[in-house]
C-alpha cells in the first residue's frame, strides 16, 4: 500500500478472531492490508478511503464492559464502494447472510438528495457494515 493518508478517524474493533476478520475483510469485501501486527492479533485495513483497525480480544484489551454478541450494537458503519455488484456475489457466493438485501436509496441534506446503492452485512463478530455505491444528486422533489 503505497498511498501513507492516514483518516482522521479510525475504528479499531475487537474480534474473536483477527485472523477470521481479516479473511472476511480482505476475501470478500476488498479490503488490503496497511500493516499488521500477527503476534498481537492486529491488523490495519484500507479500502479506497475507508480505514479501520481489527484486534484479537486479549487480557490488555482497552475493553470497557462486557463483550456480549453481536459486537457492535447501535452502530453500523457506512463504508464506500466503487461497485457494490462484486462485493455482492462474493458474499452471495460464500453463503454469507445479509442483514439487507442492496437497494437503491436517496437522502436528503437541504435542497438536495444524495443517492446511492446501499447493502448491509454483519461482520463475524455481528458489527454492521453499509456498503455504498455512490449514484449523485439531484434536486429533492417536491419542496
Amino acid at each position: 500500500m503505497t498511498d501513507m493518508t492516514w483518516a482522521a478517524l479510525v475504528p479499531e474493533l475487537t474480534c474473536a478472531s483477527v485472523l477470521a476478520s481479516k479473511r472476511f475483510y480482505c476475501d470478500l469485501l476488498g479490503f488490503e492490508v496497511r500493516y499488521e501486527r500477527p503476534e498481537n492479533g492486529f491488523v490495519y485495513l484500507c479500502l479506497g478511503a475507508a480505514q479501520i483497525m481489527l484486534e484479537e480480544e486479549h487480557a490488555g484489551a482497552w475493553t470497557v464492559g462486557s463483550l456480549d454478541r453481536p459486537l457492535g450494537r447501535g452502530i453500523n458503519f457506512q463504508i464506500e464502494v466503487d461497485a457494490l455488484q462484486p462485493i455482492h456475489q462474493r458474499l452471495l457466493s460464500s453463503s454469507v447472510a445479509l442483514f439487507r438485501e442492496p437497494s437503491e436509496v436517496w437522502y436528503r441534506q437541504d435542497e438536495i438528495e444524495h443517492g446511492q446503492i446501499e447493502m448491509l452485512v454483519q461482520d463475524p463478530d455481528g458489527y454492521l457494515l453499509r456498503l455504498t455505491e455512490l449514484l449523485g444528486t439531484r434536486p429533492v422533489s417536491g419542496l
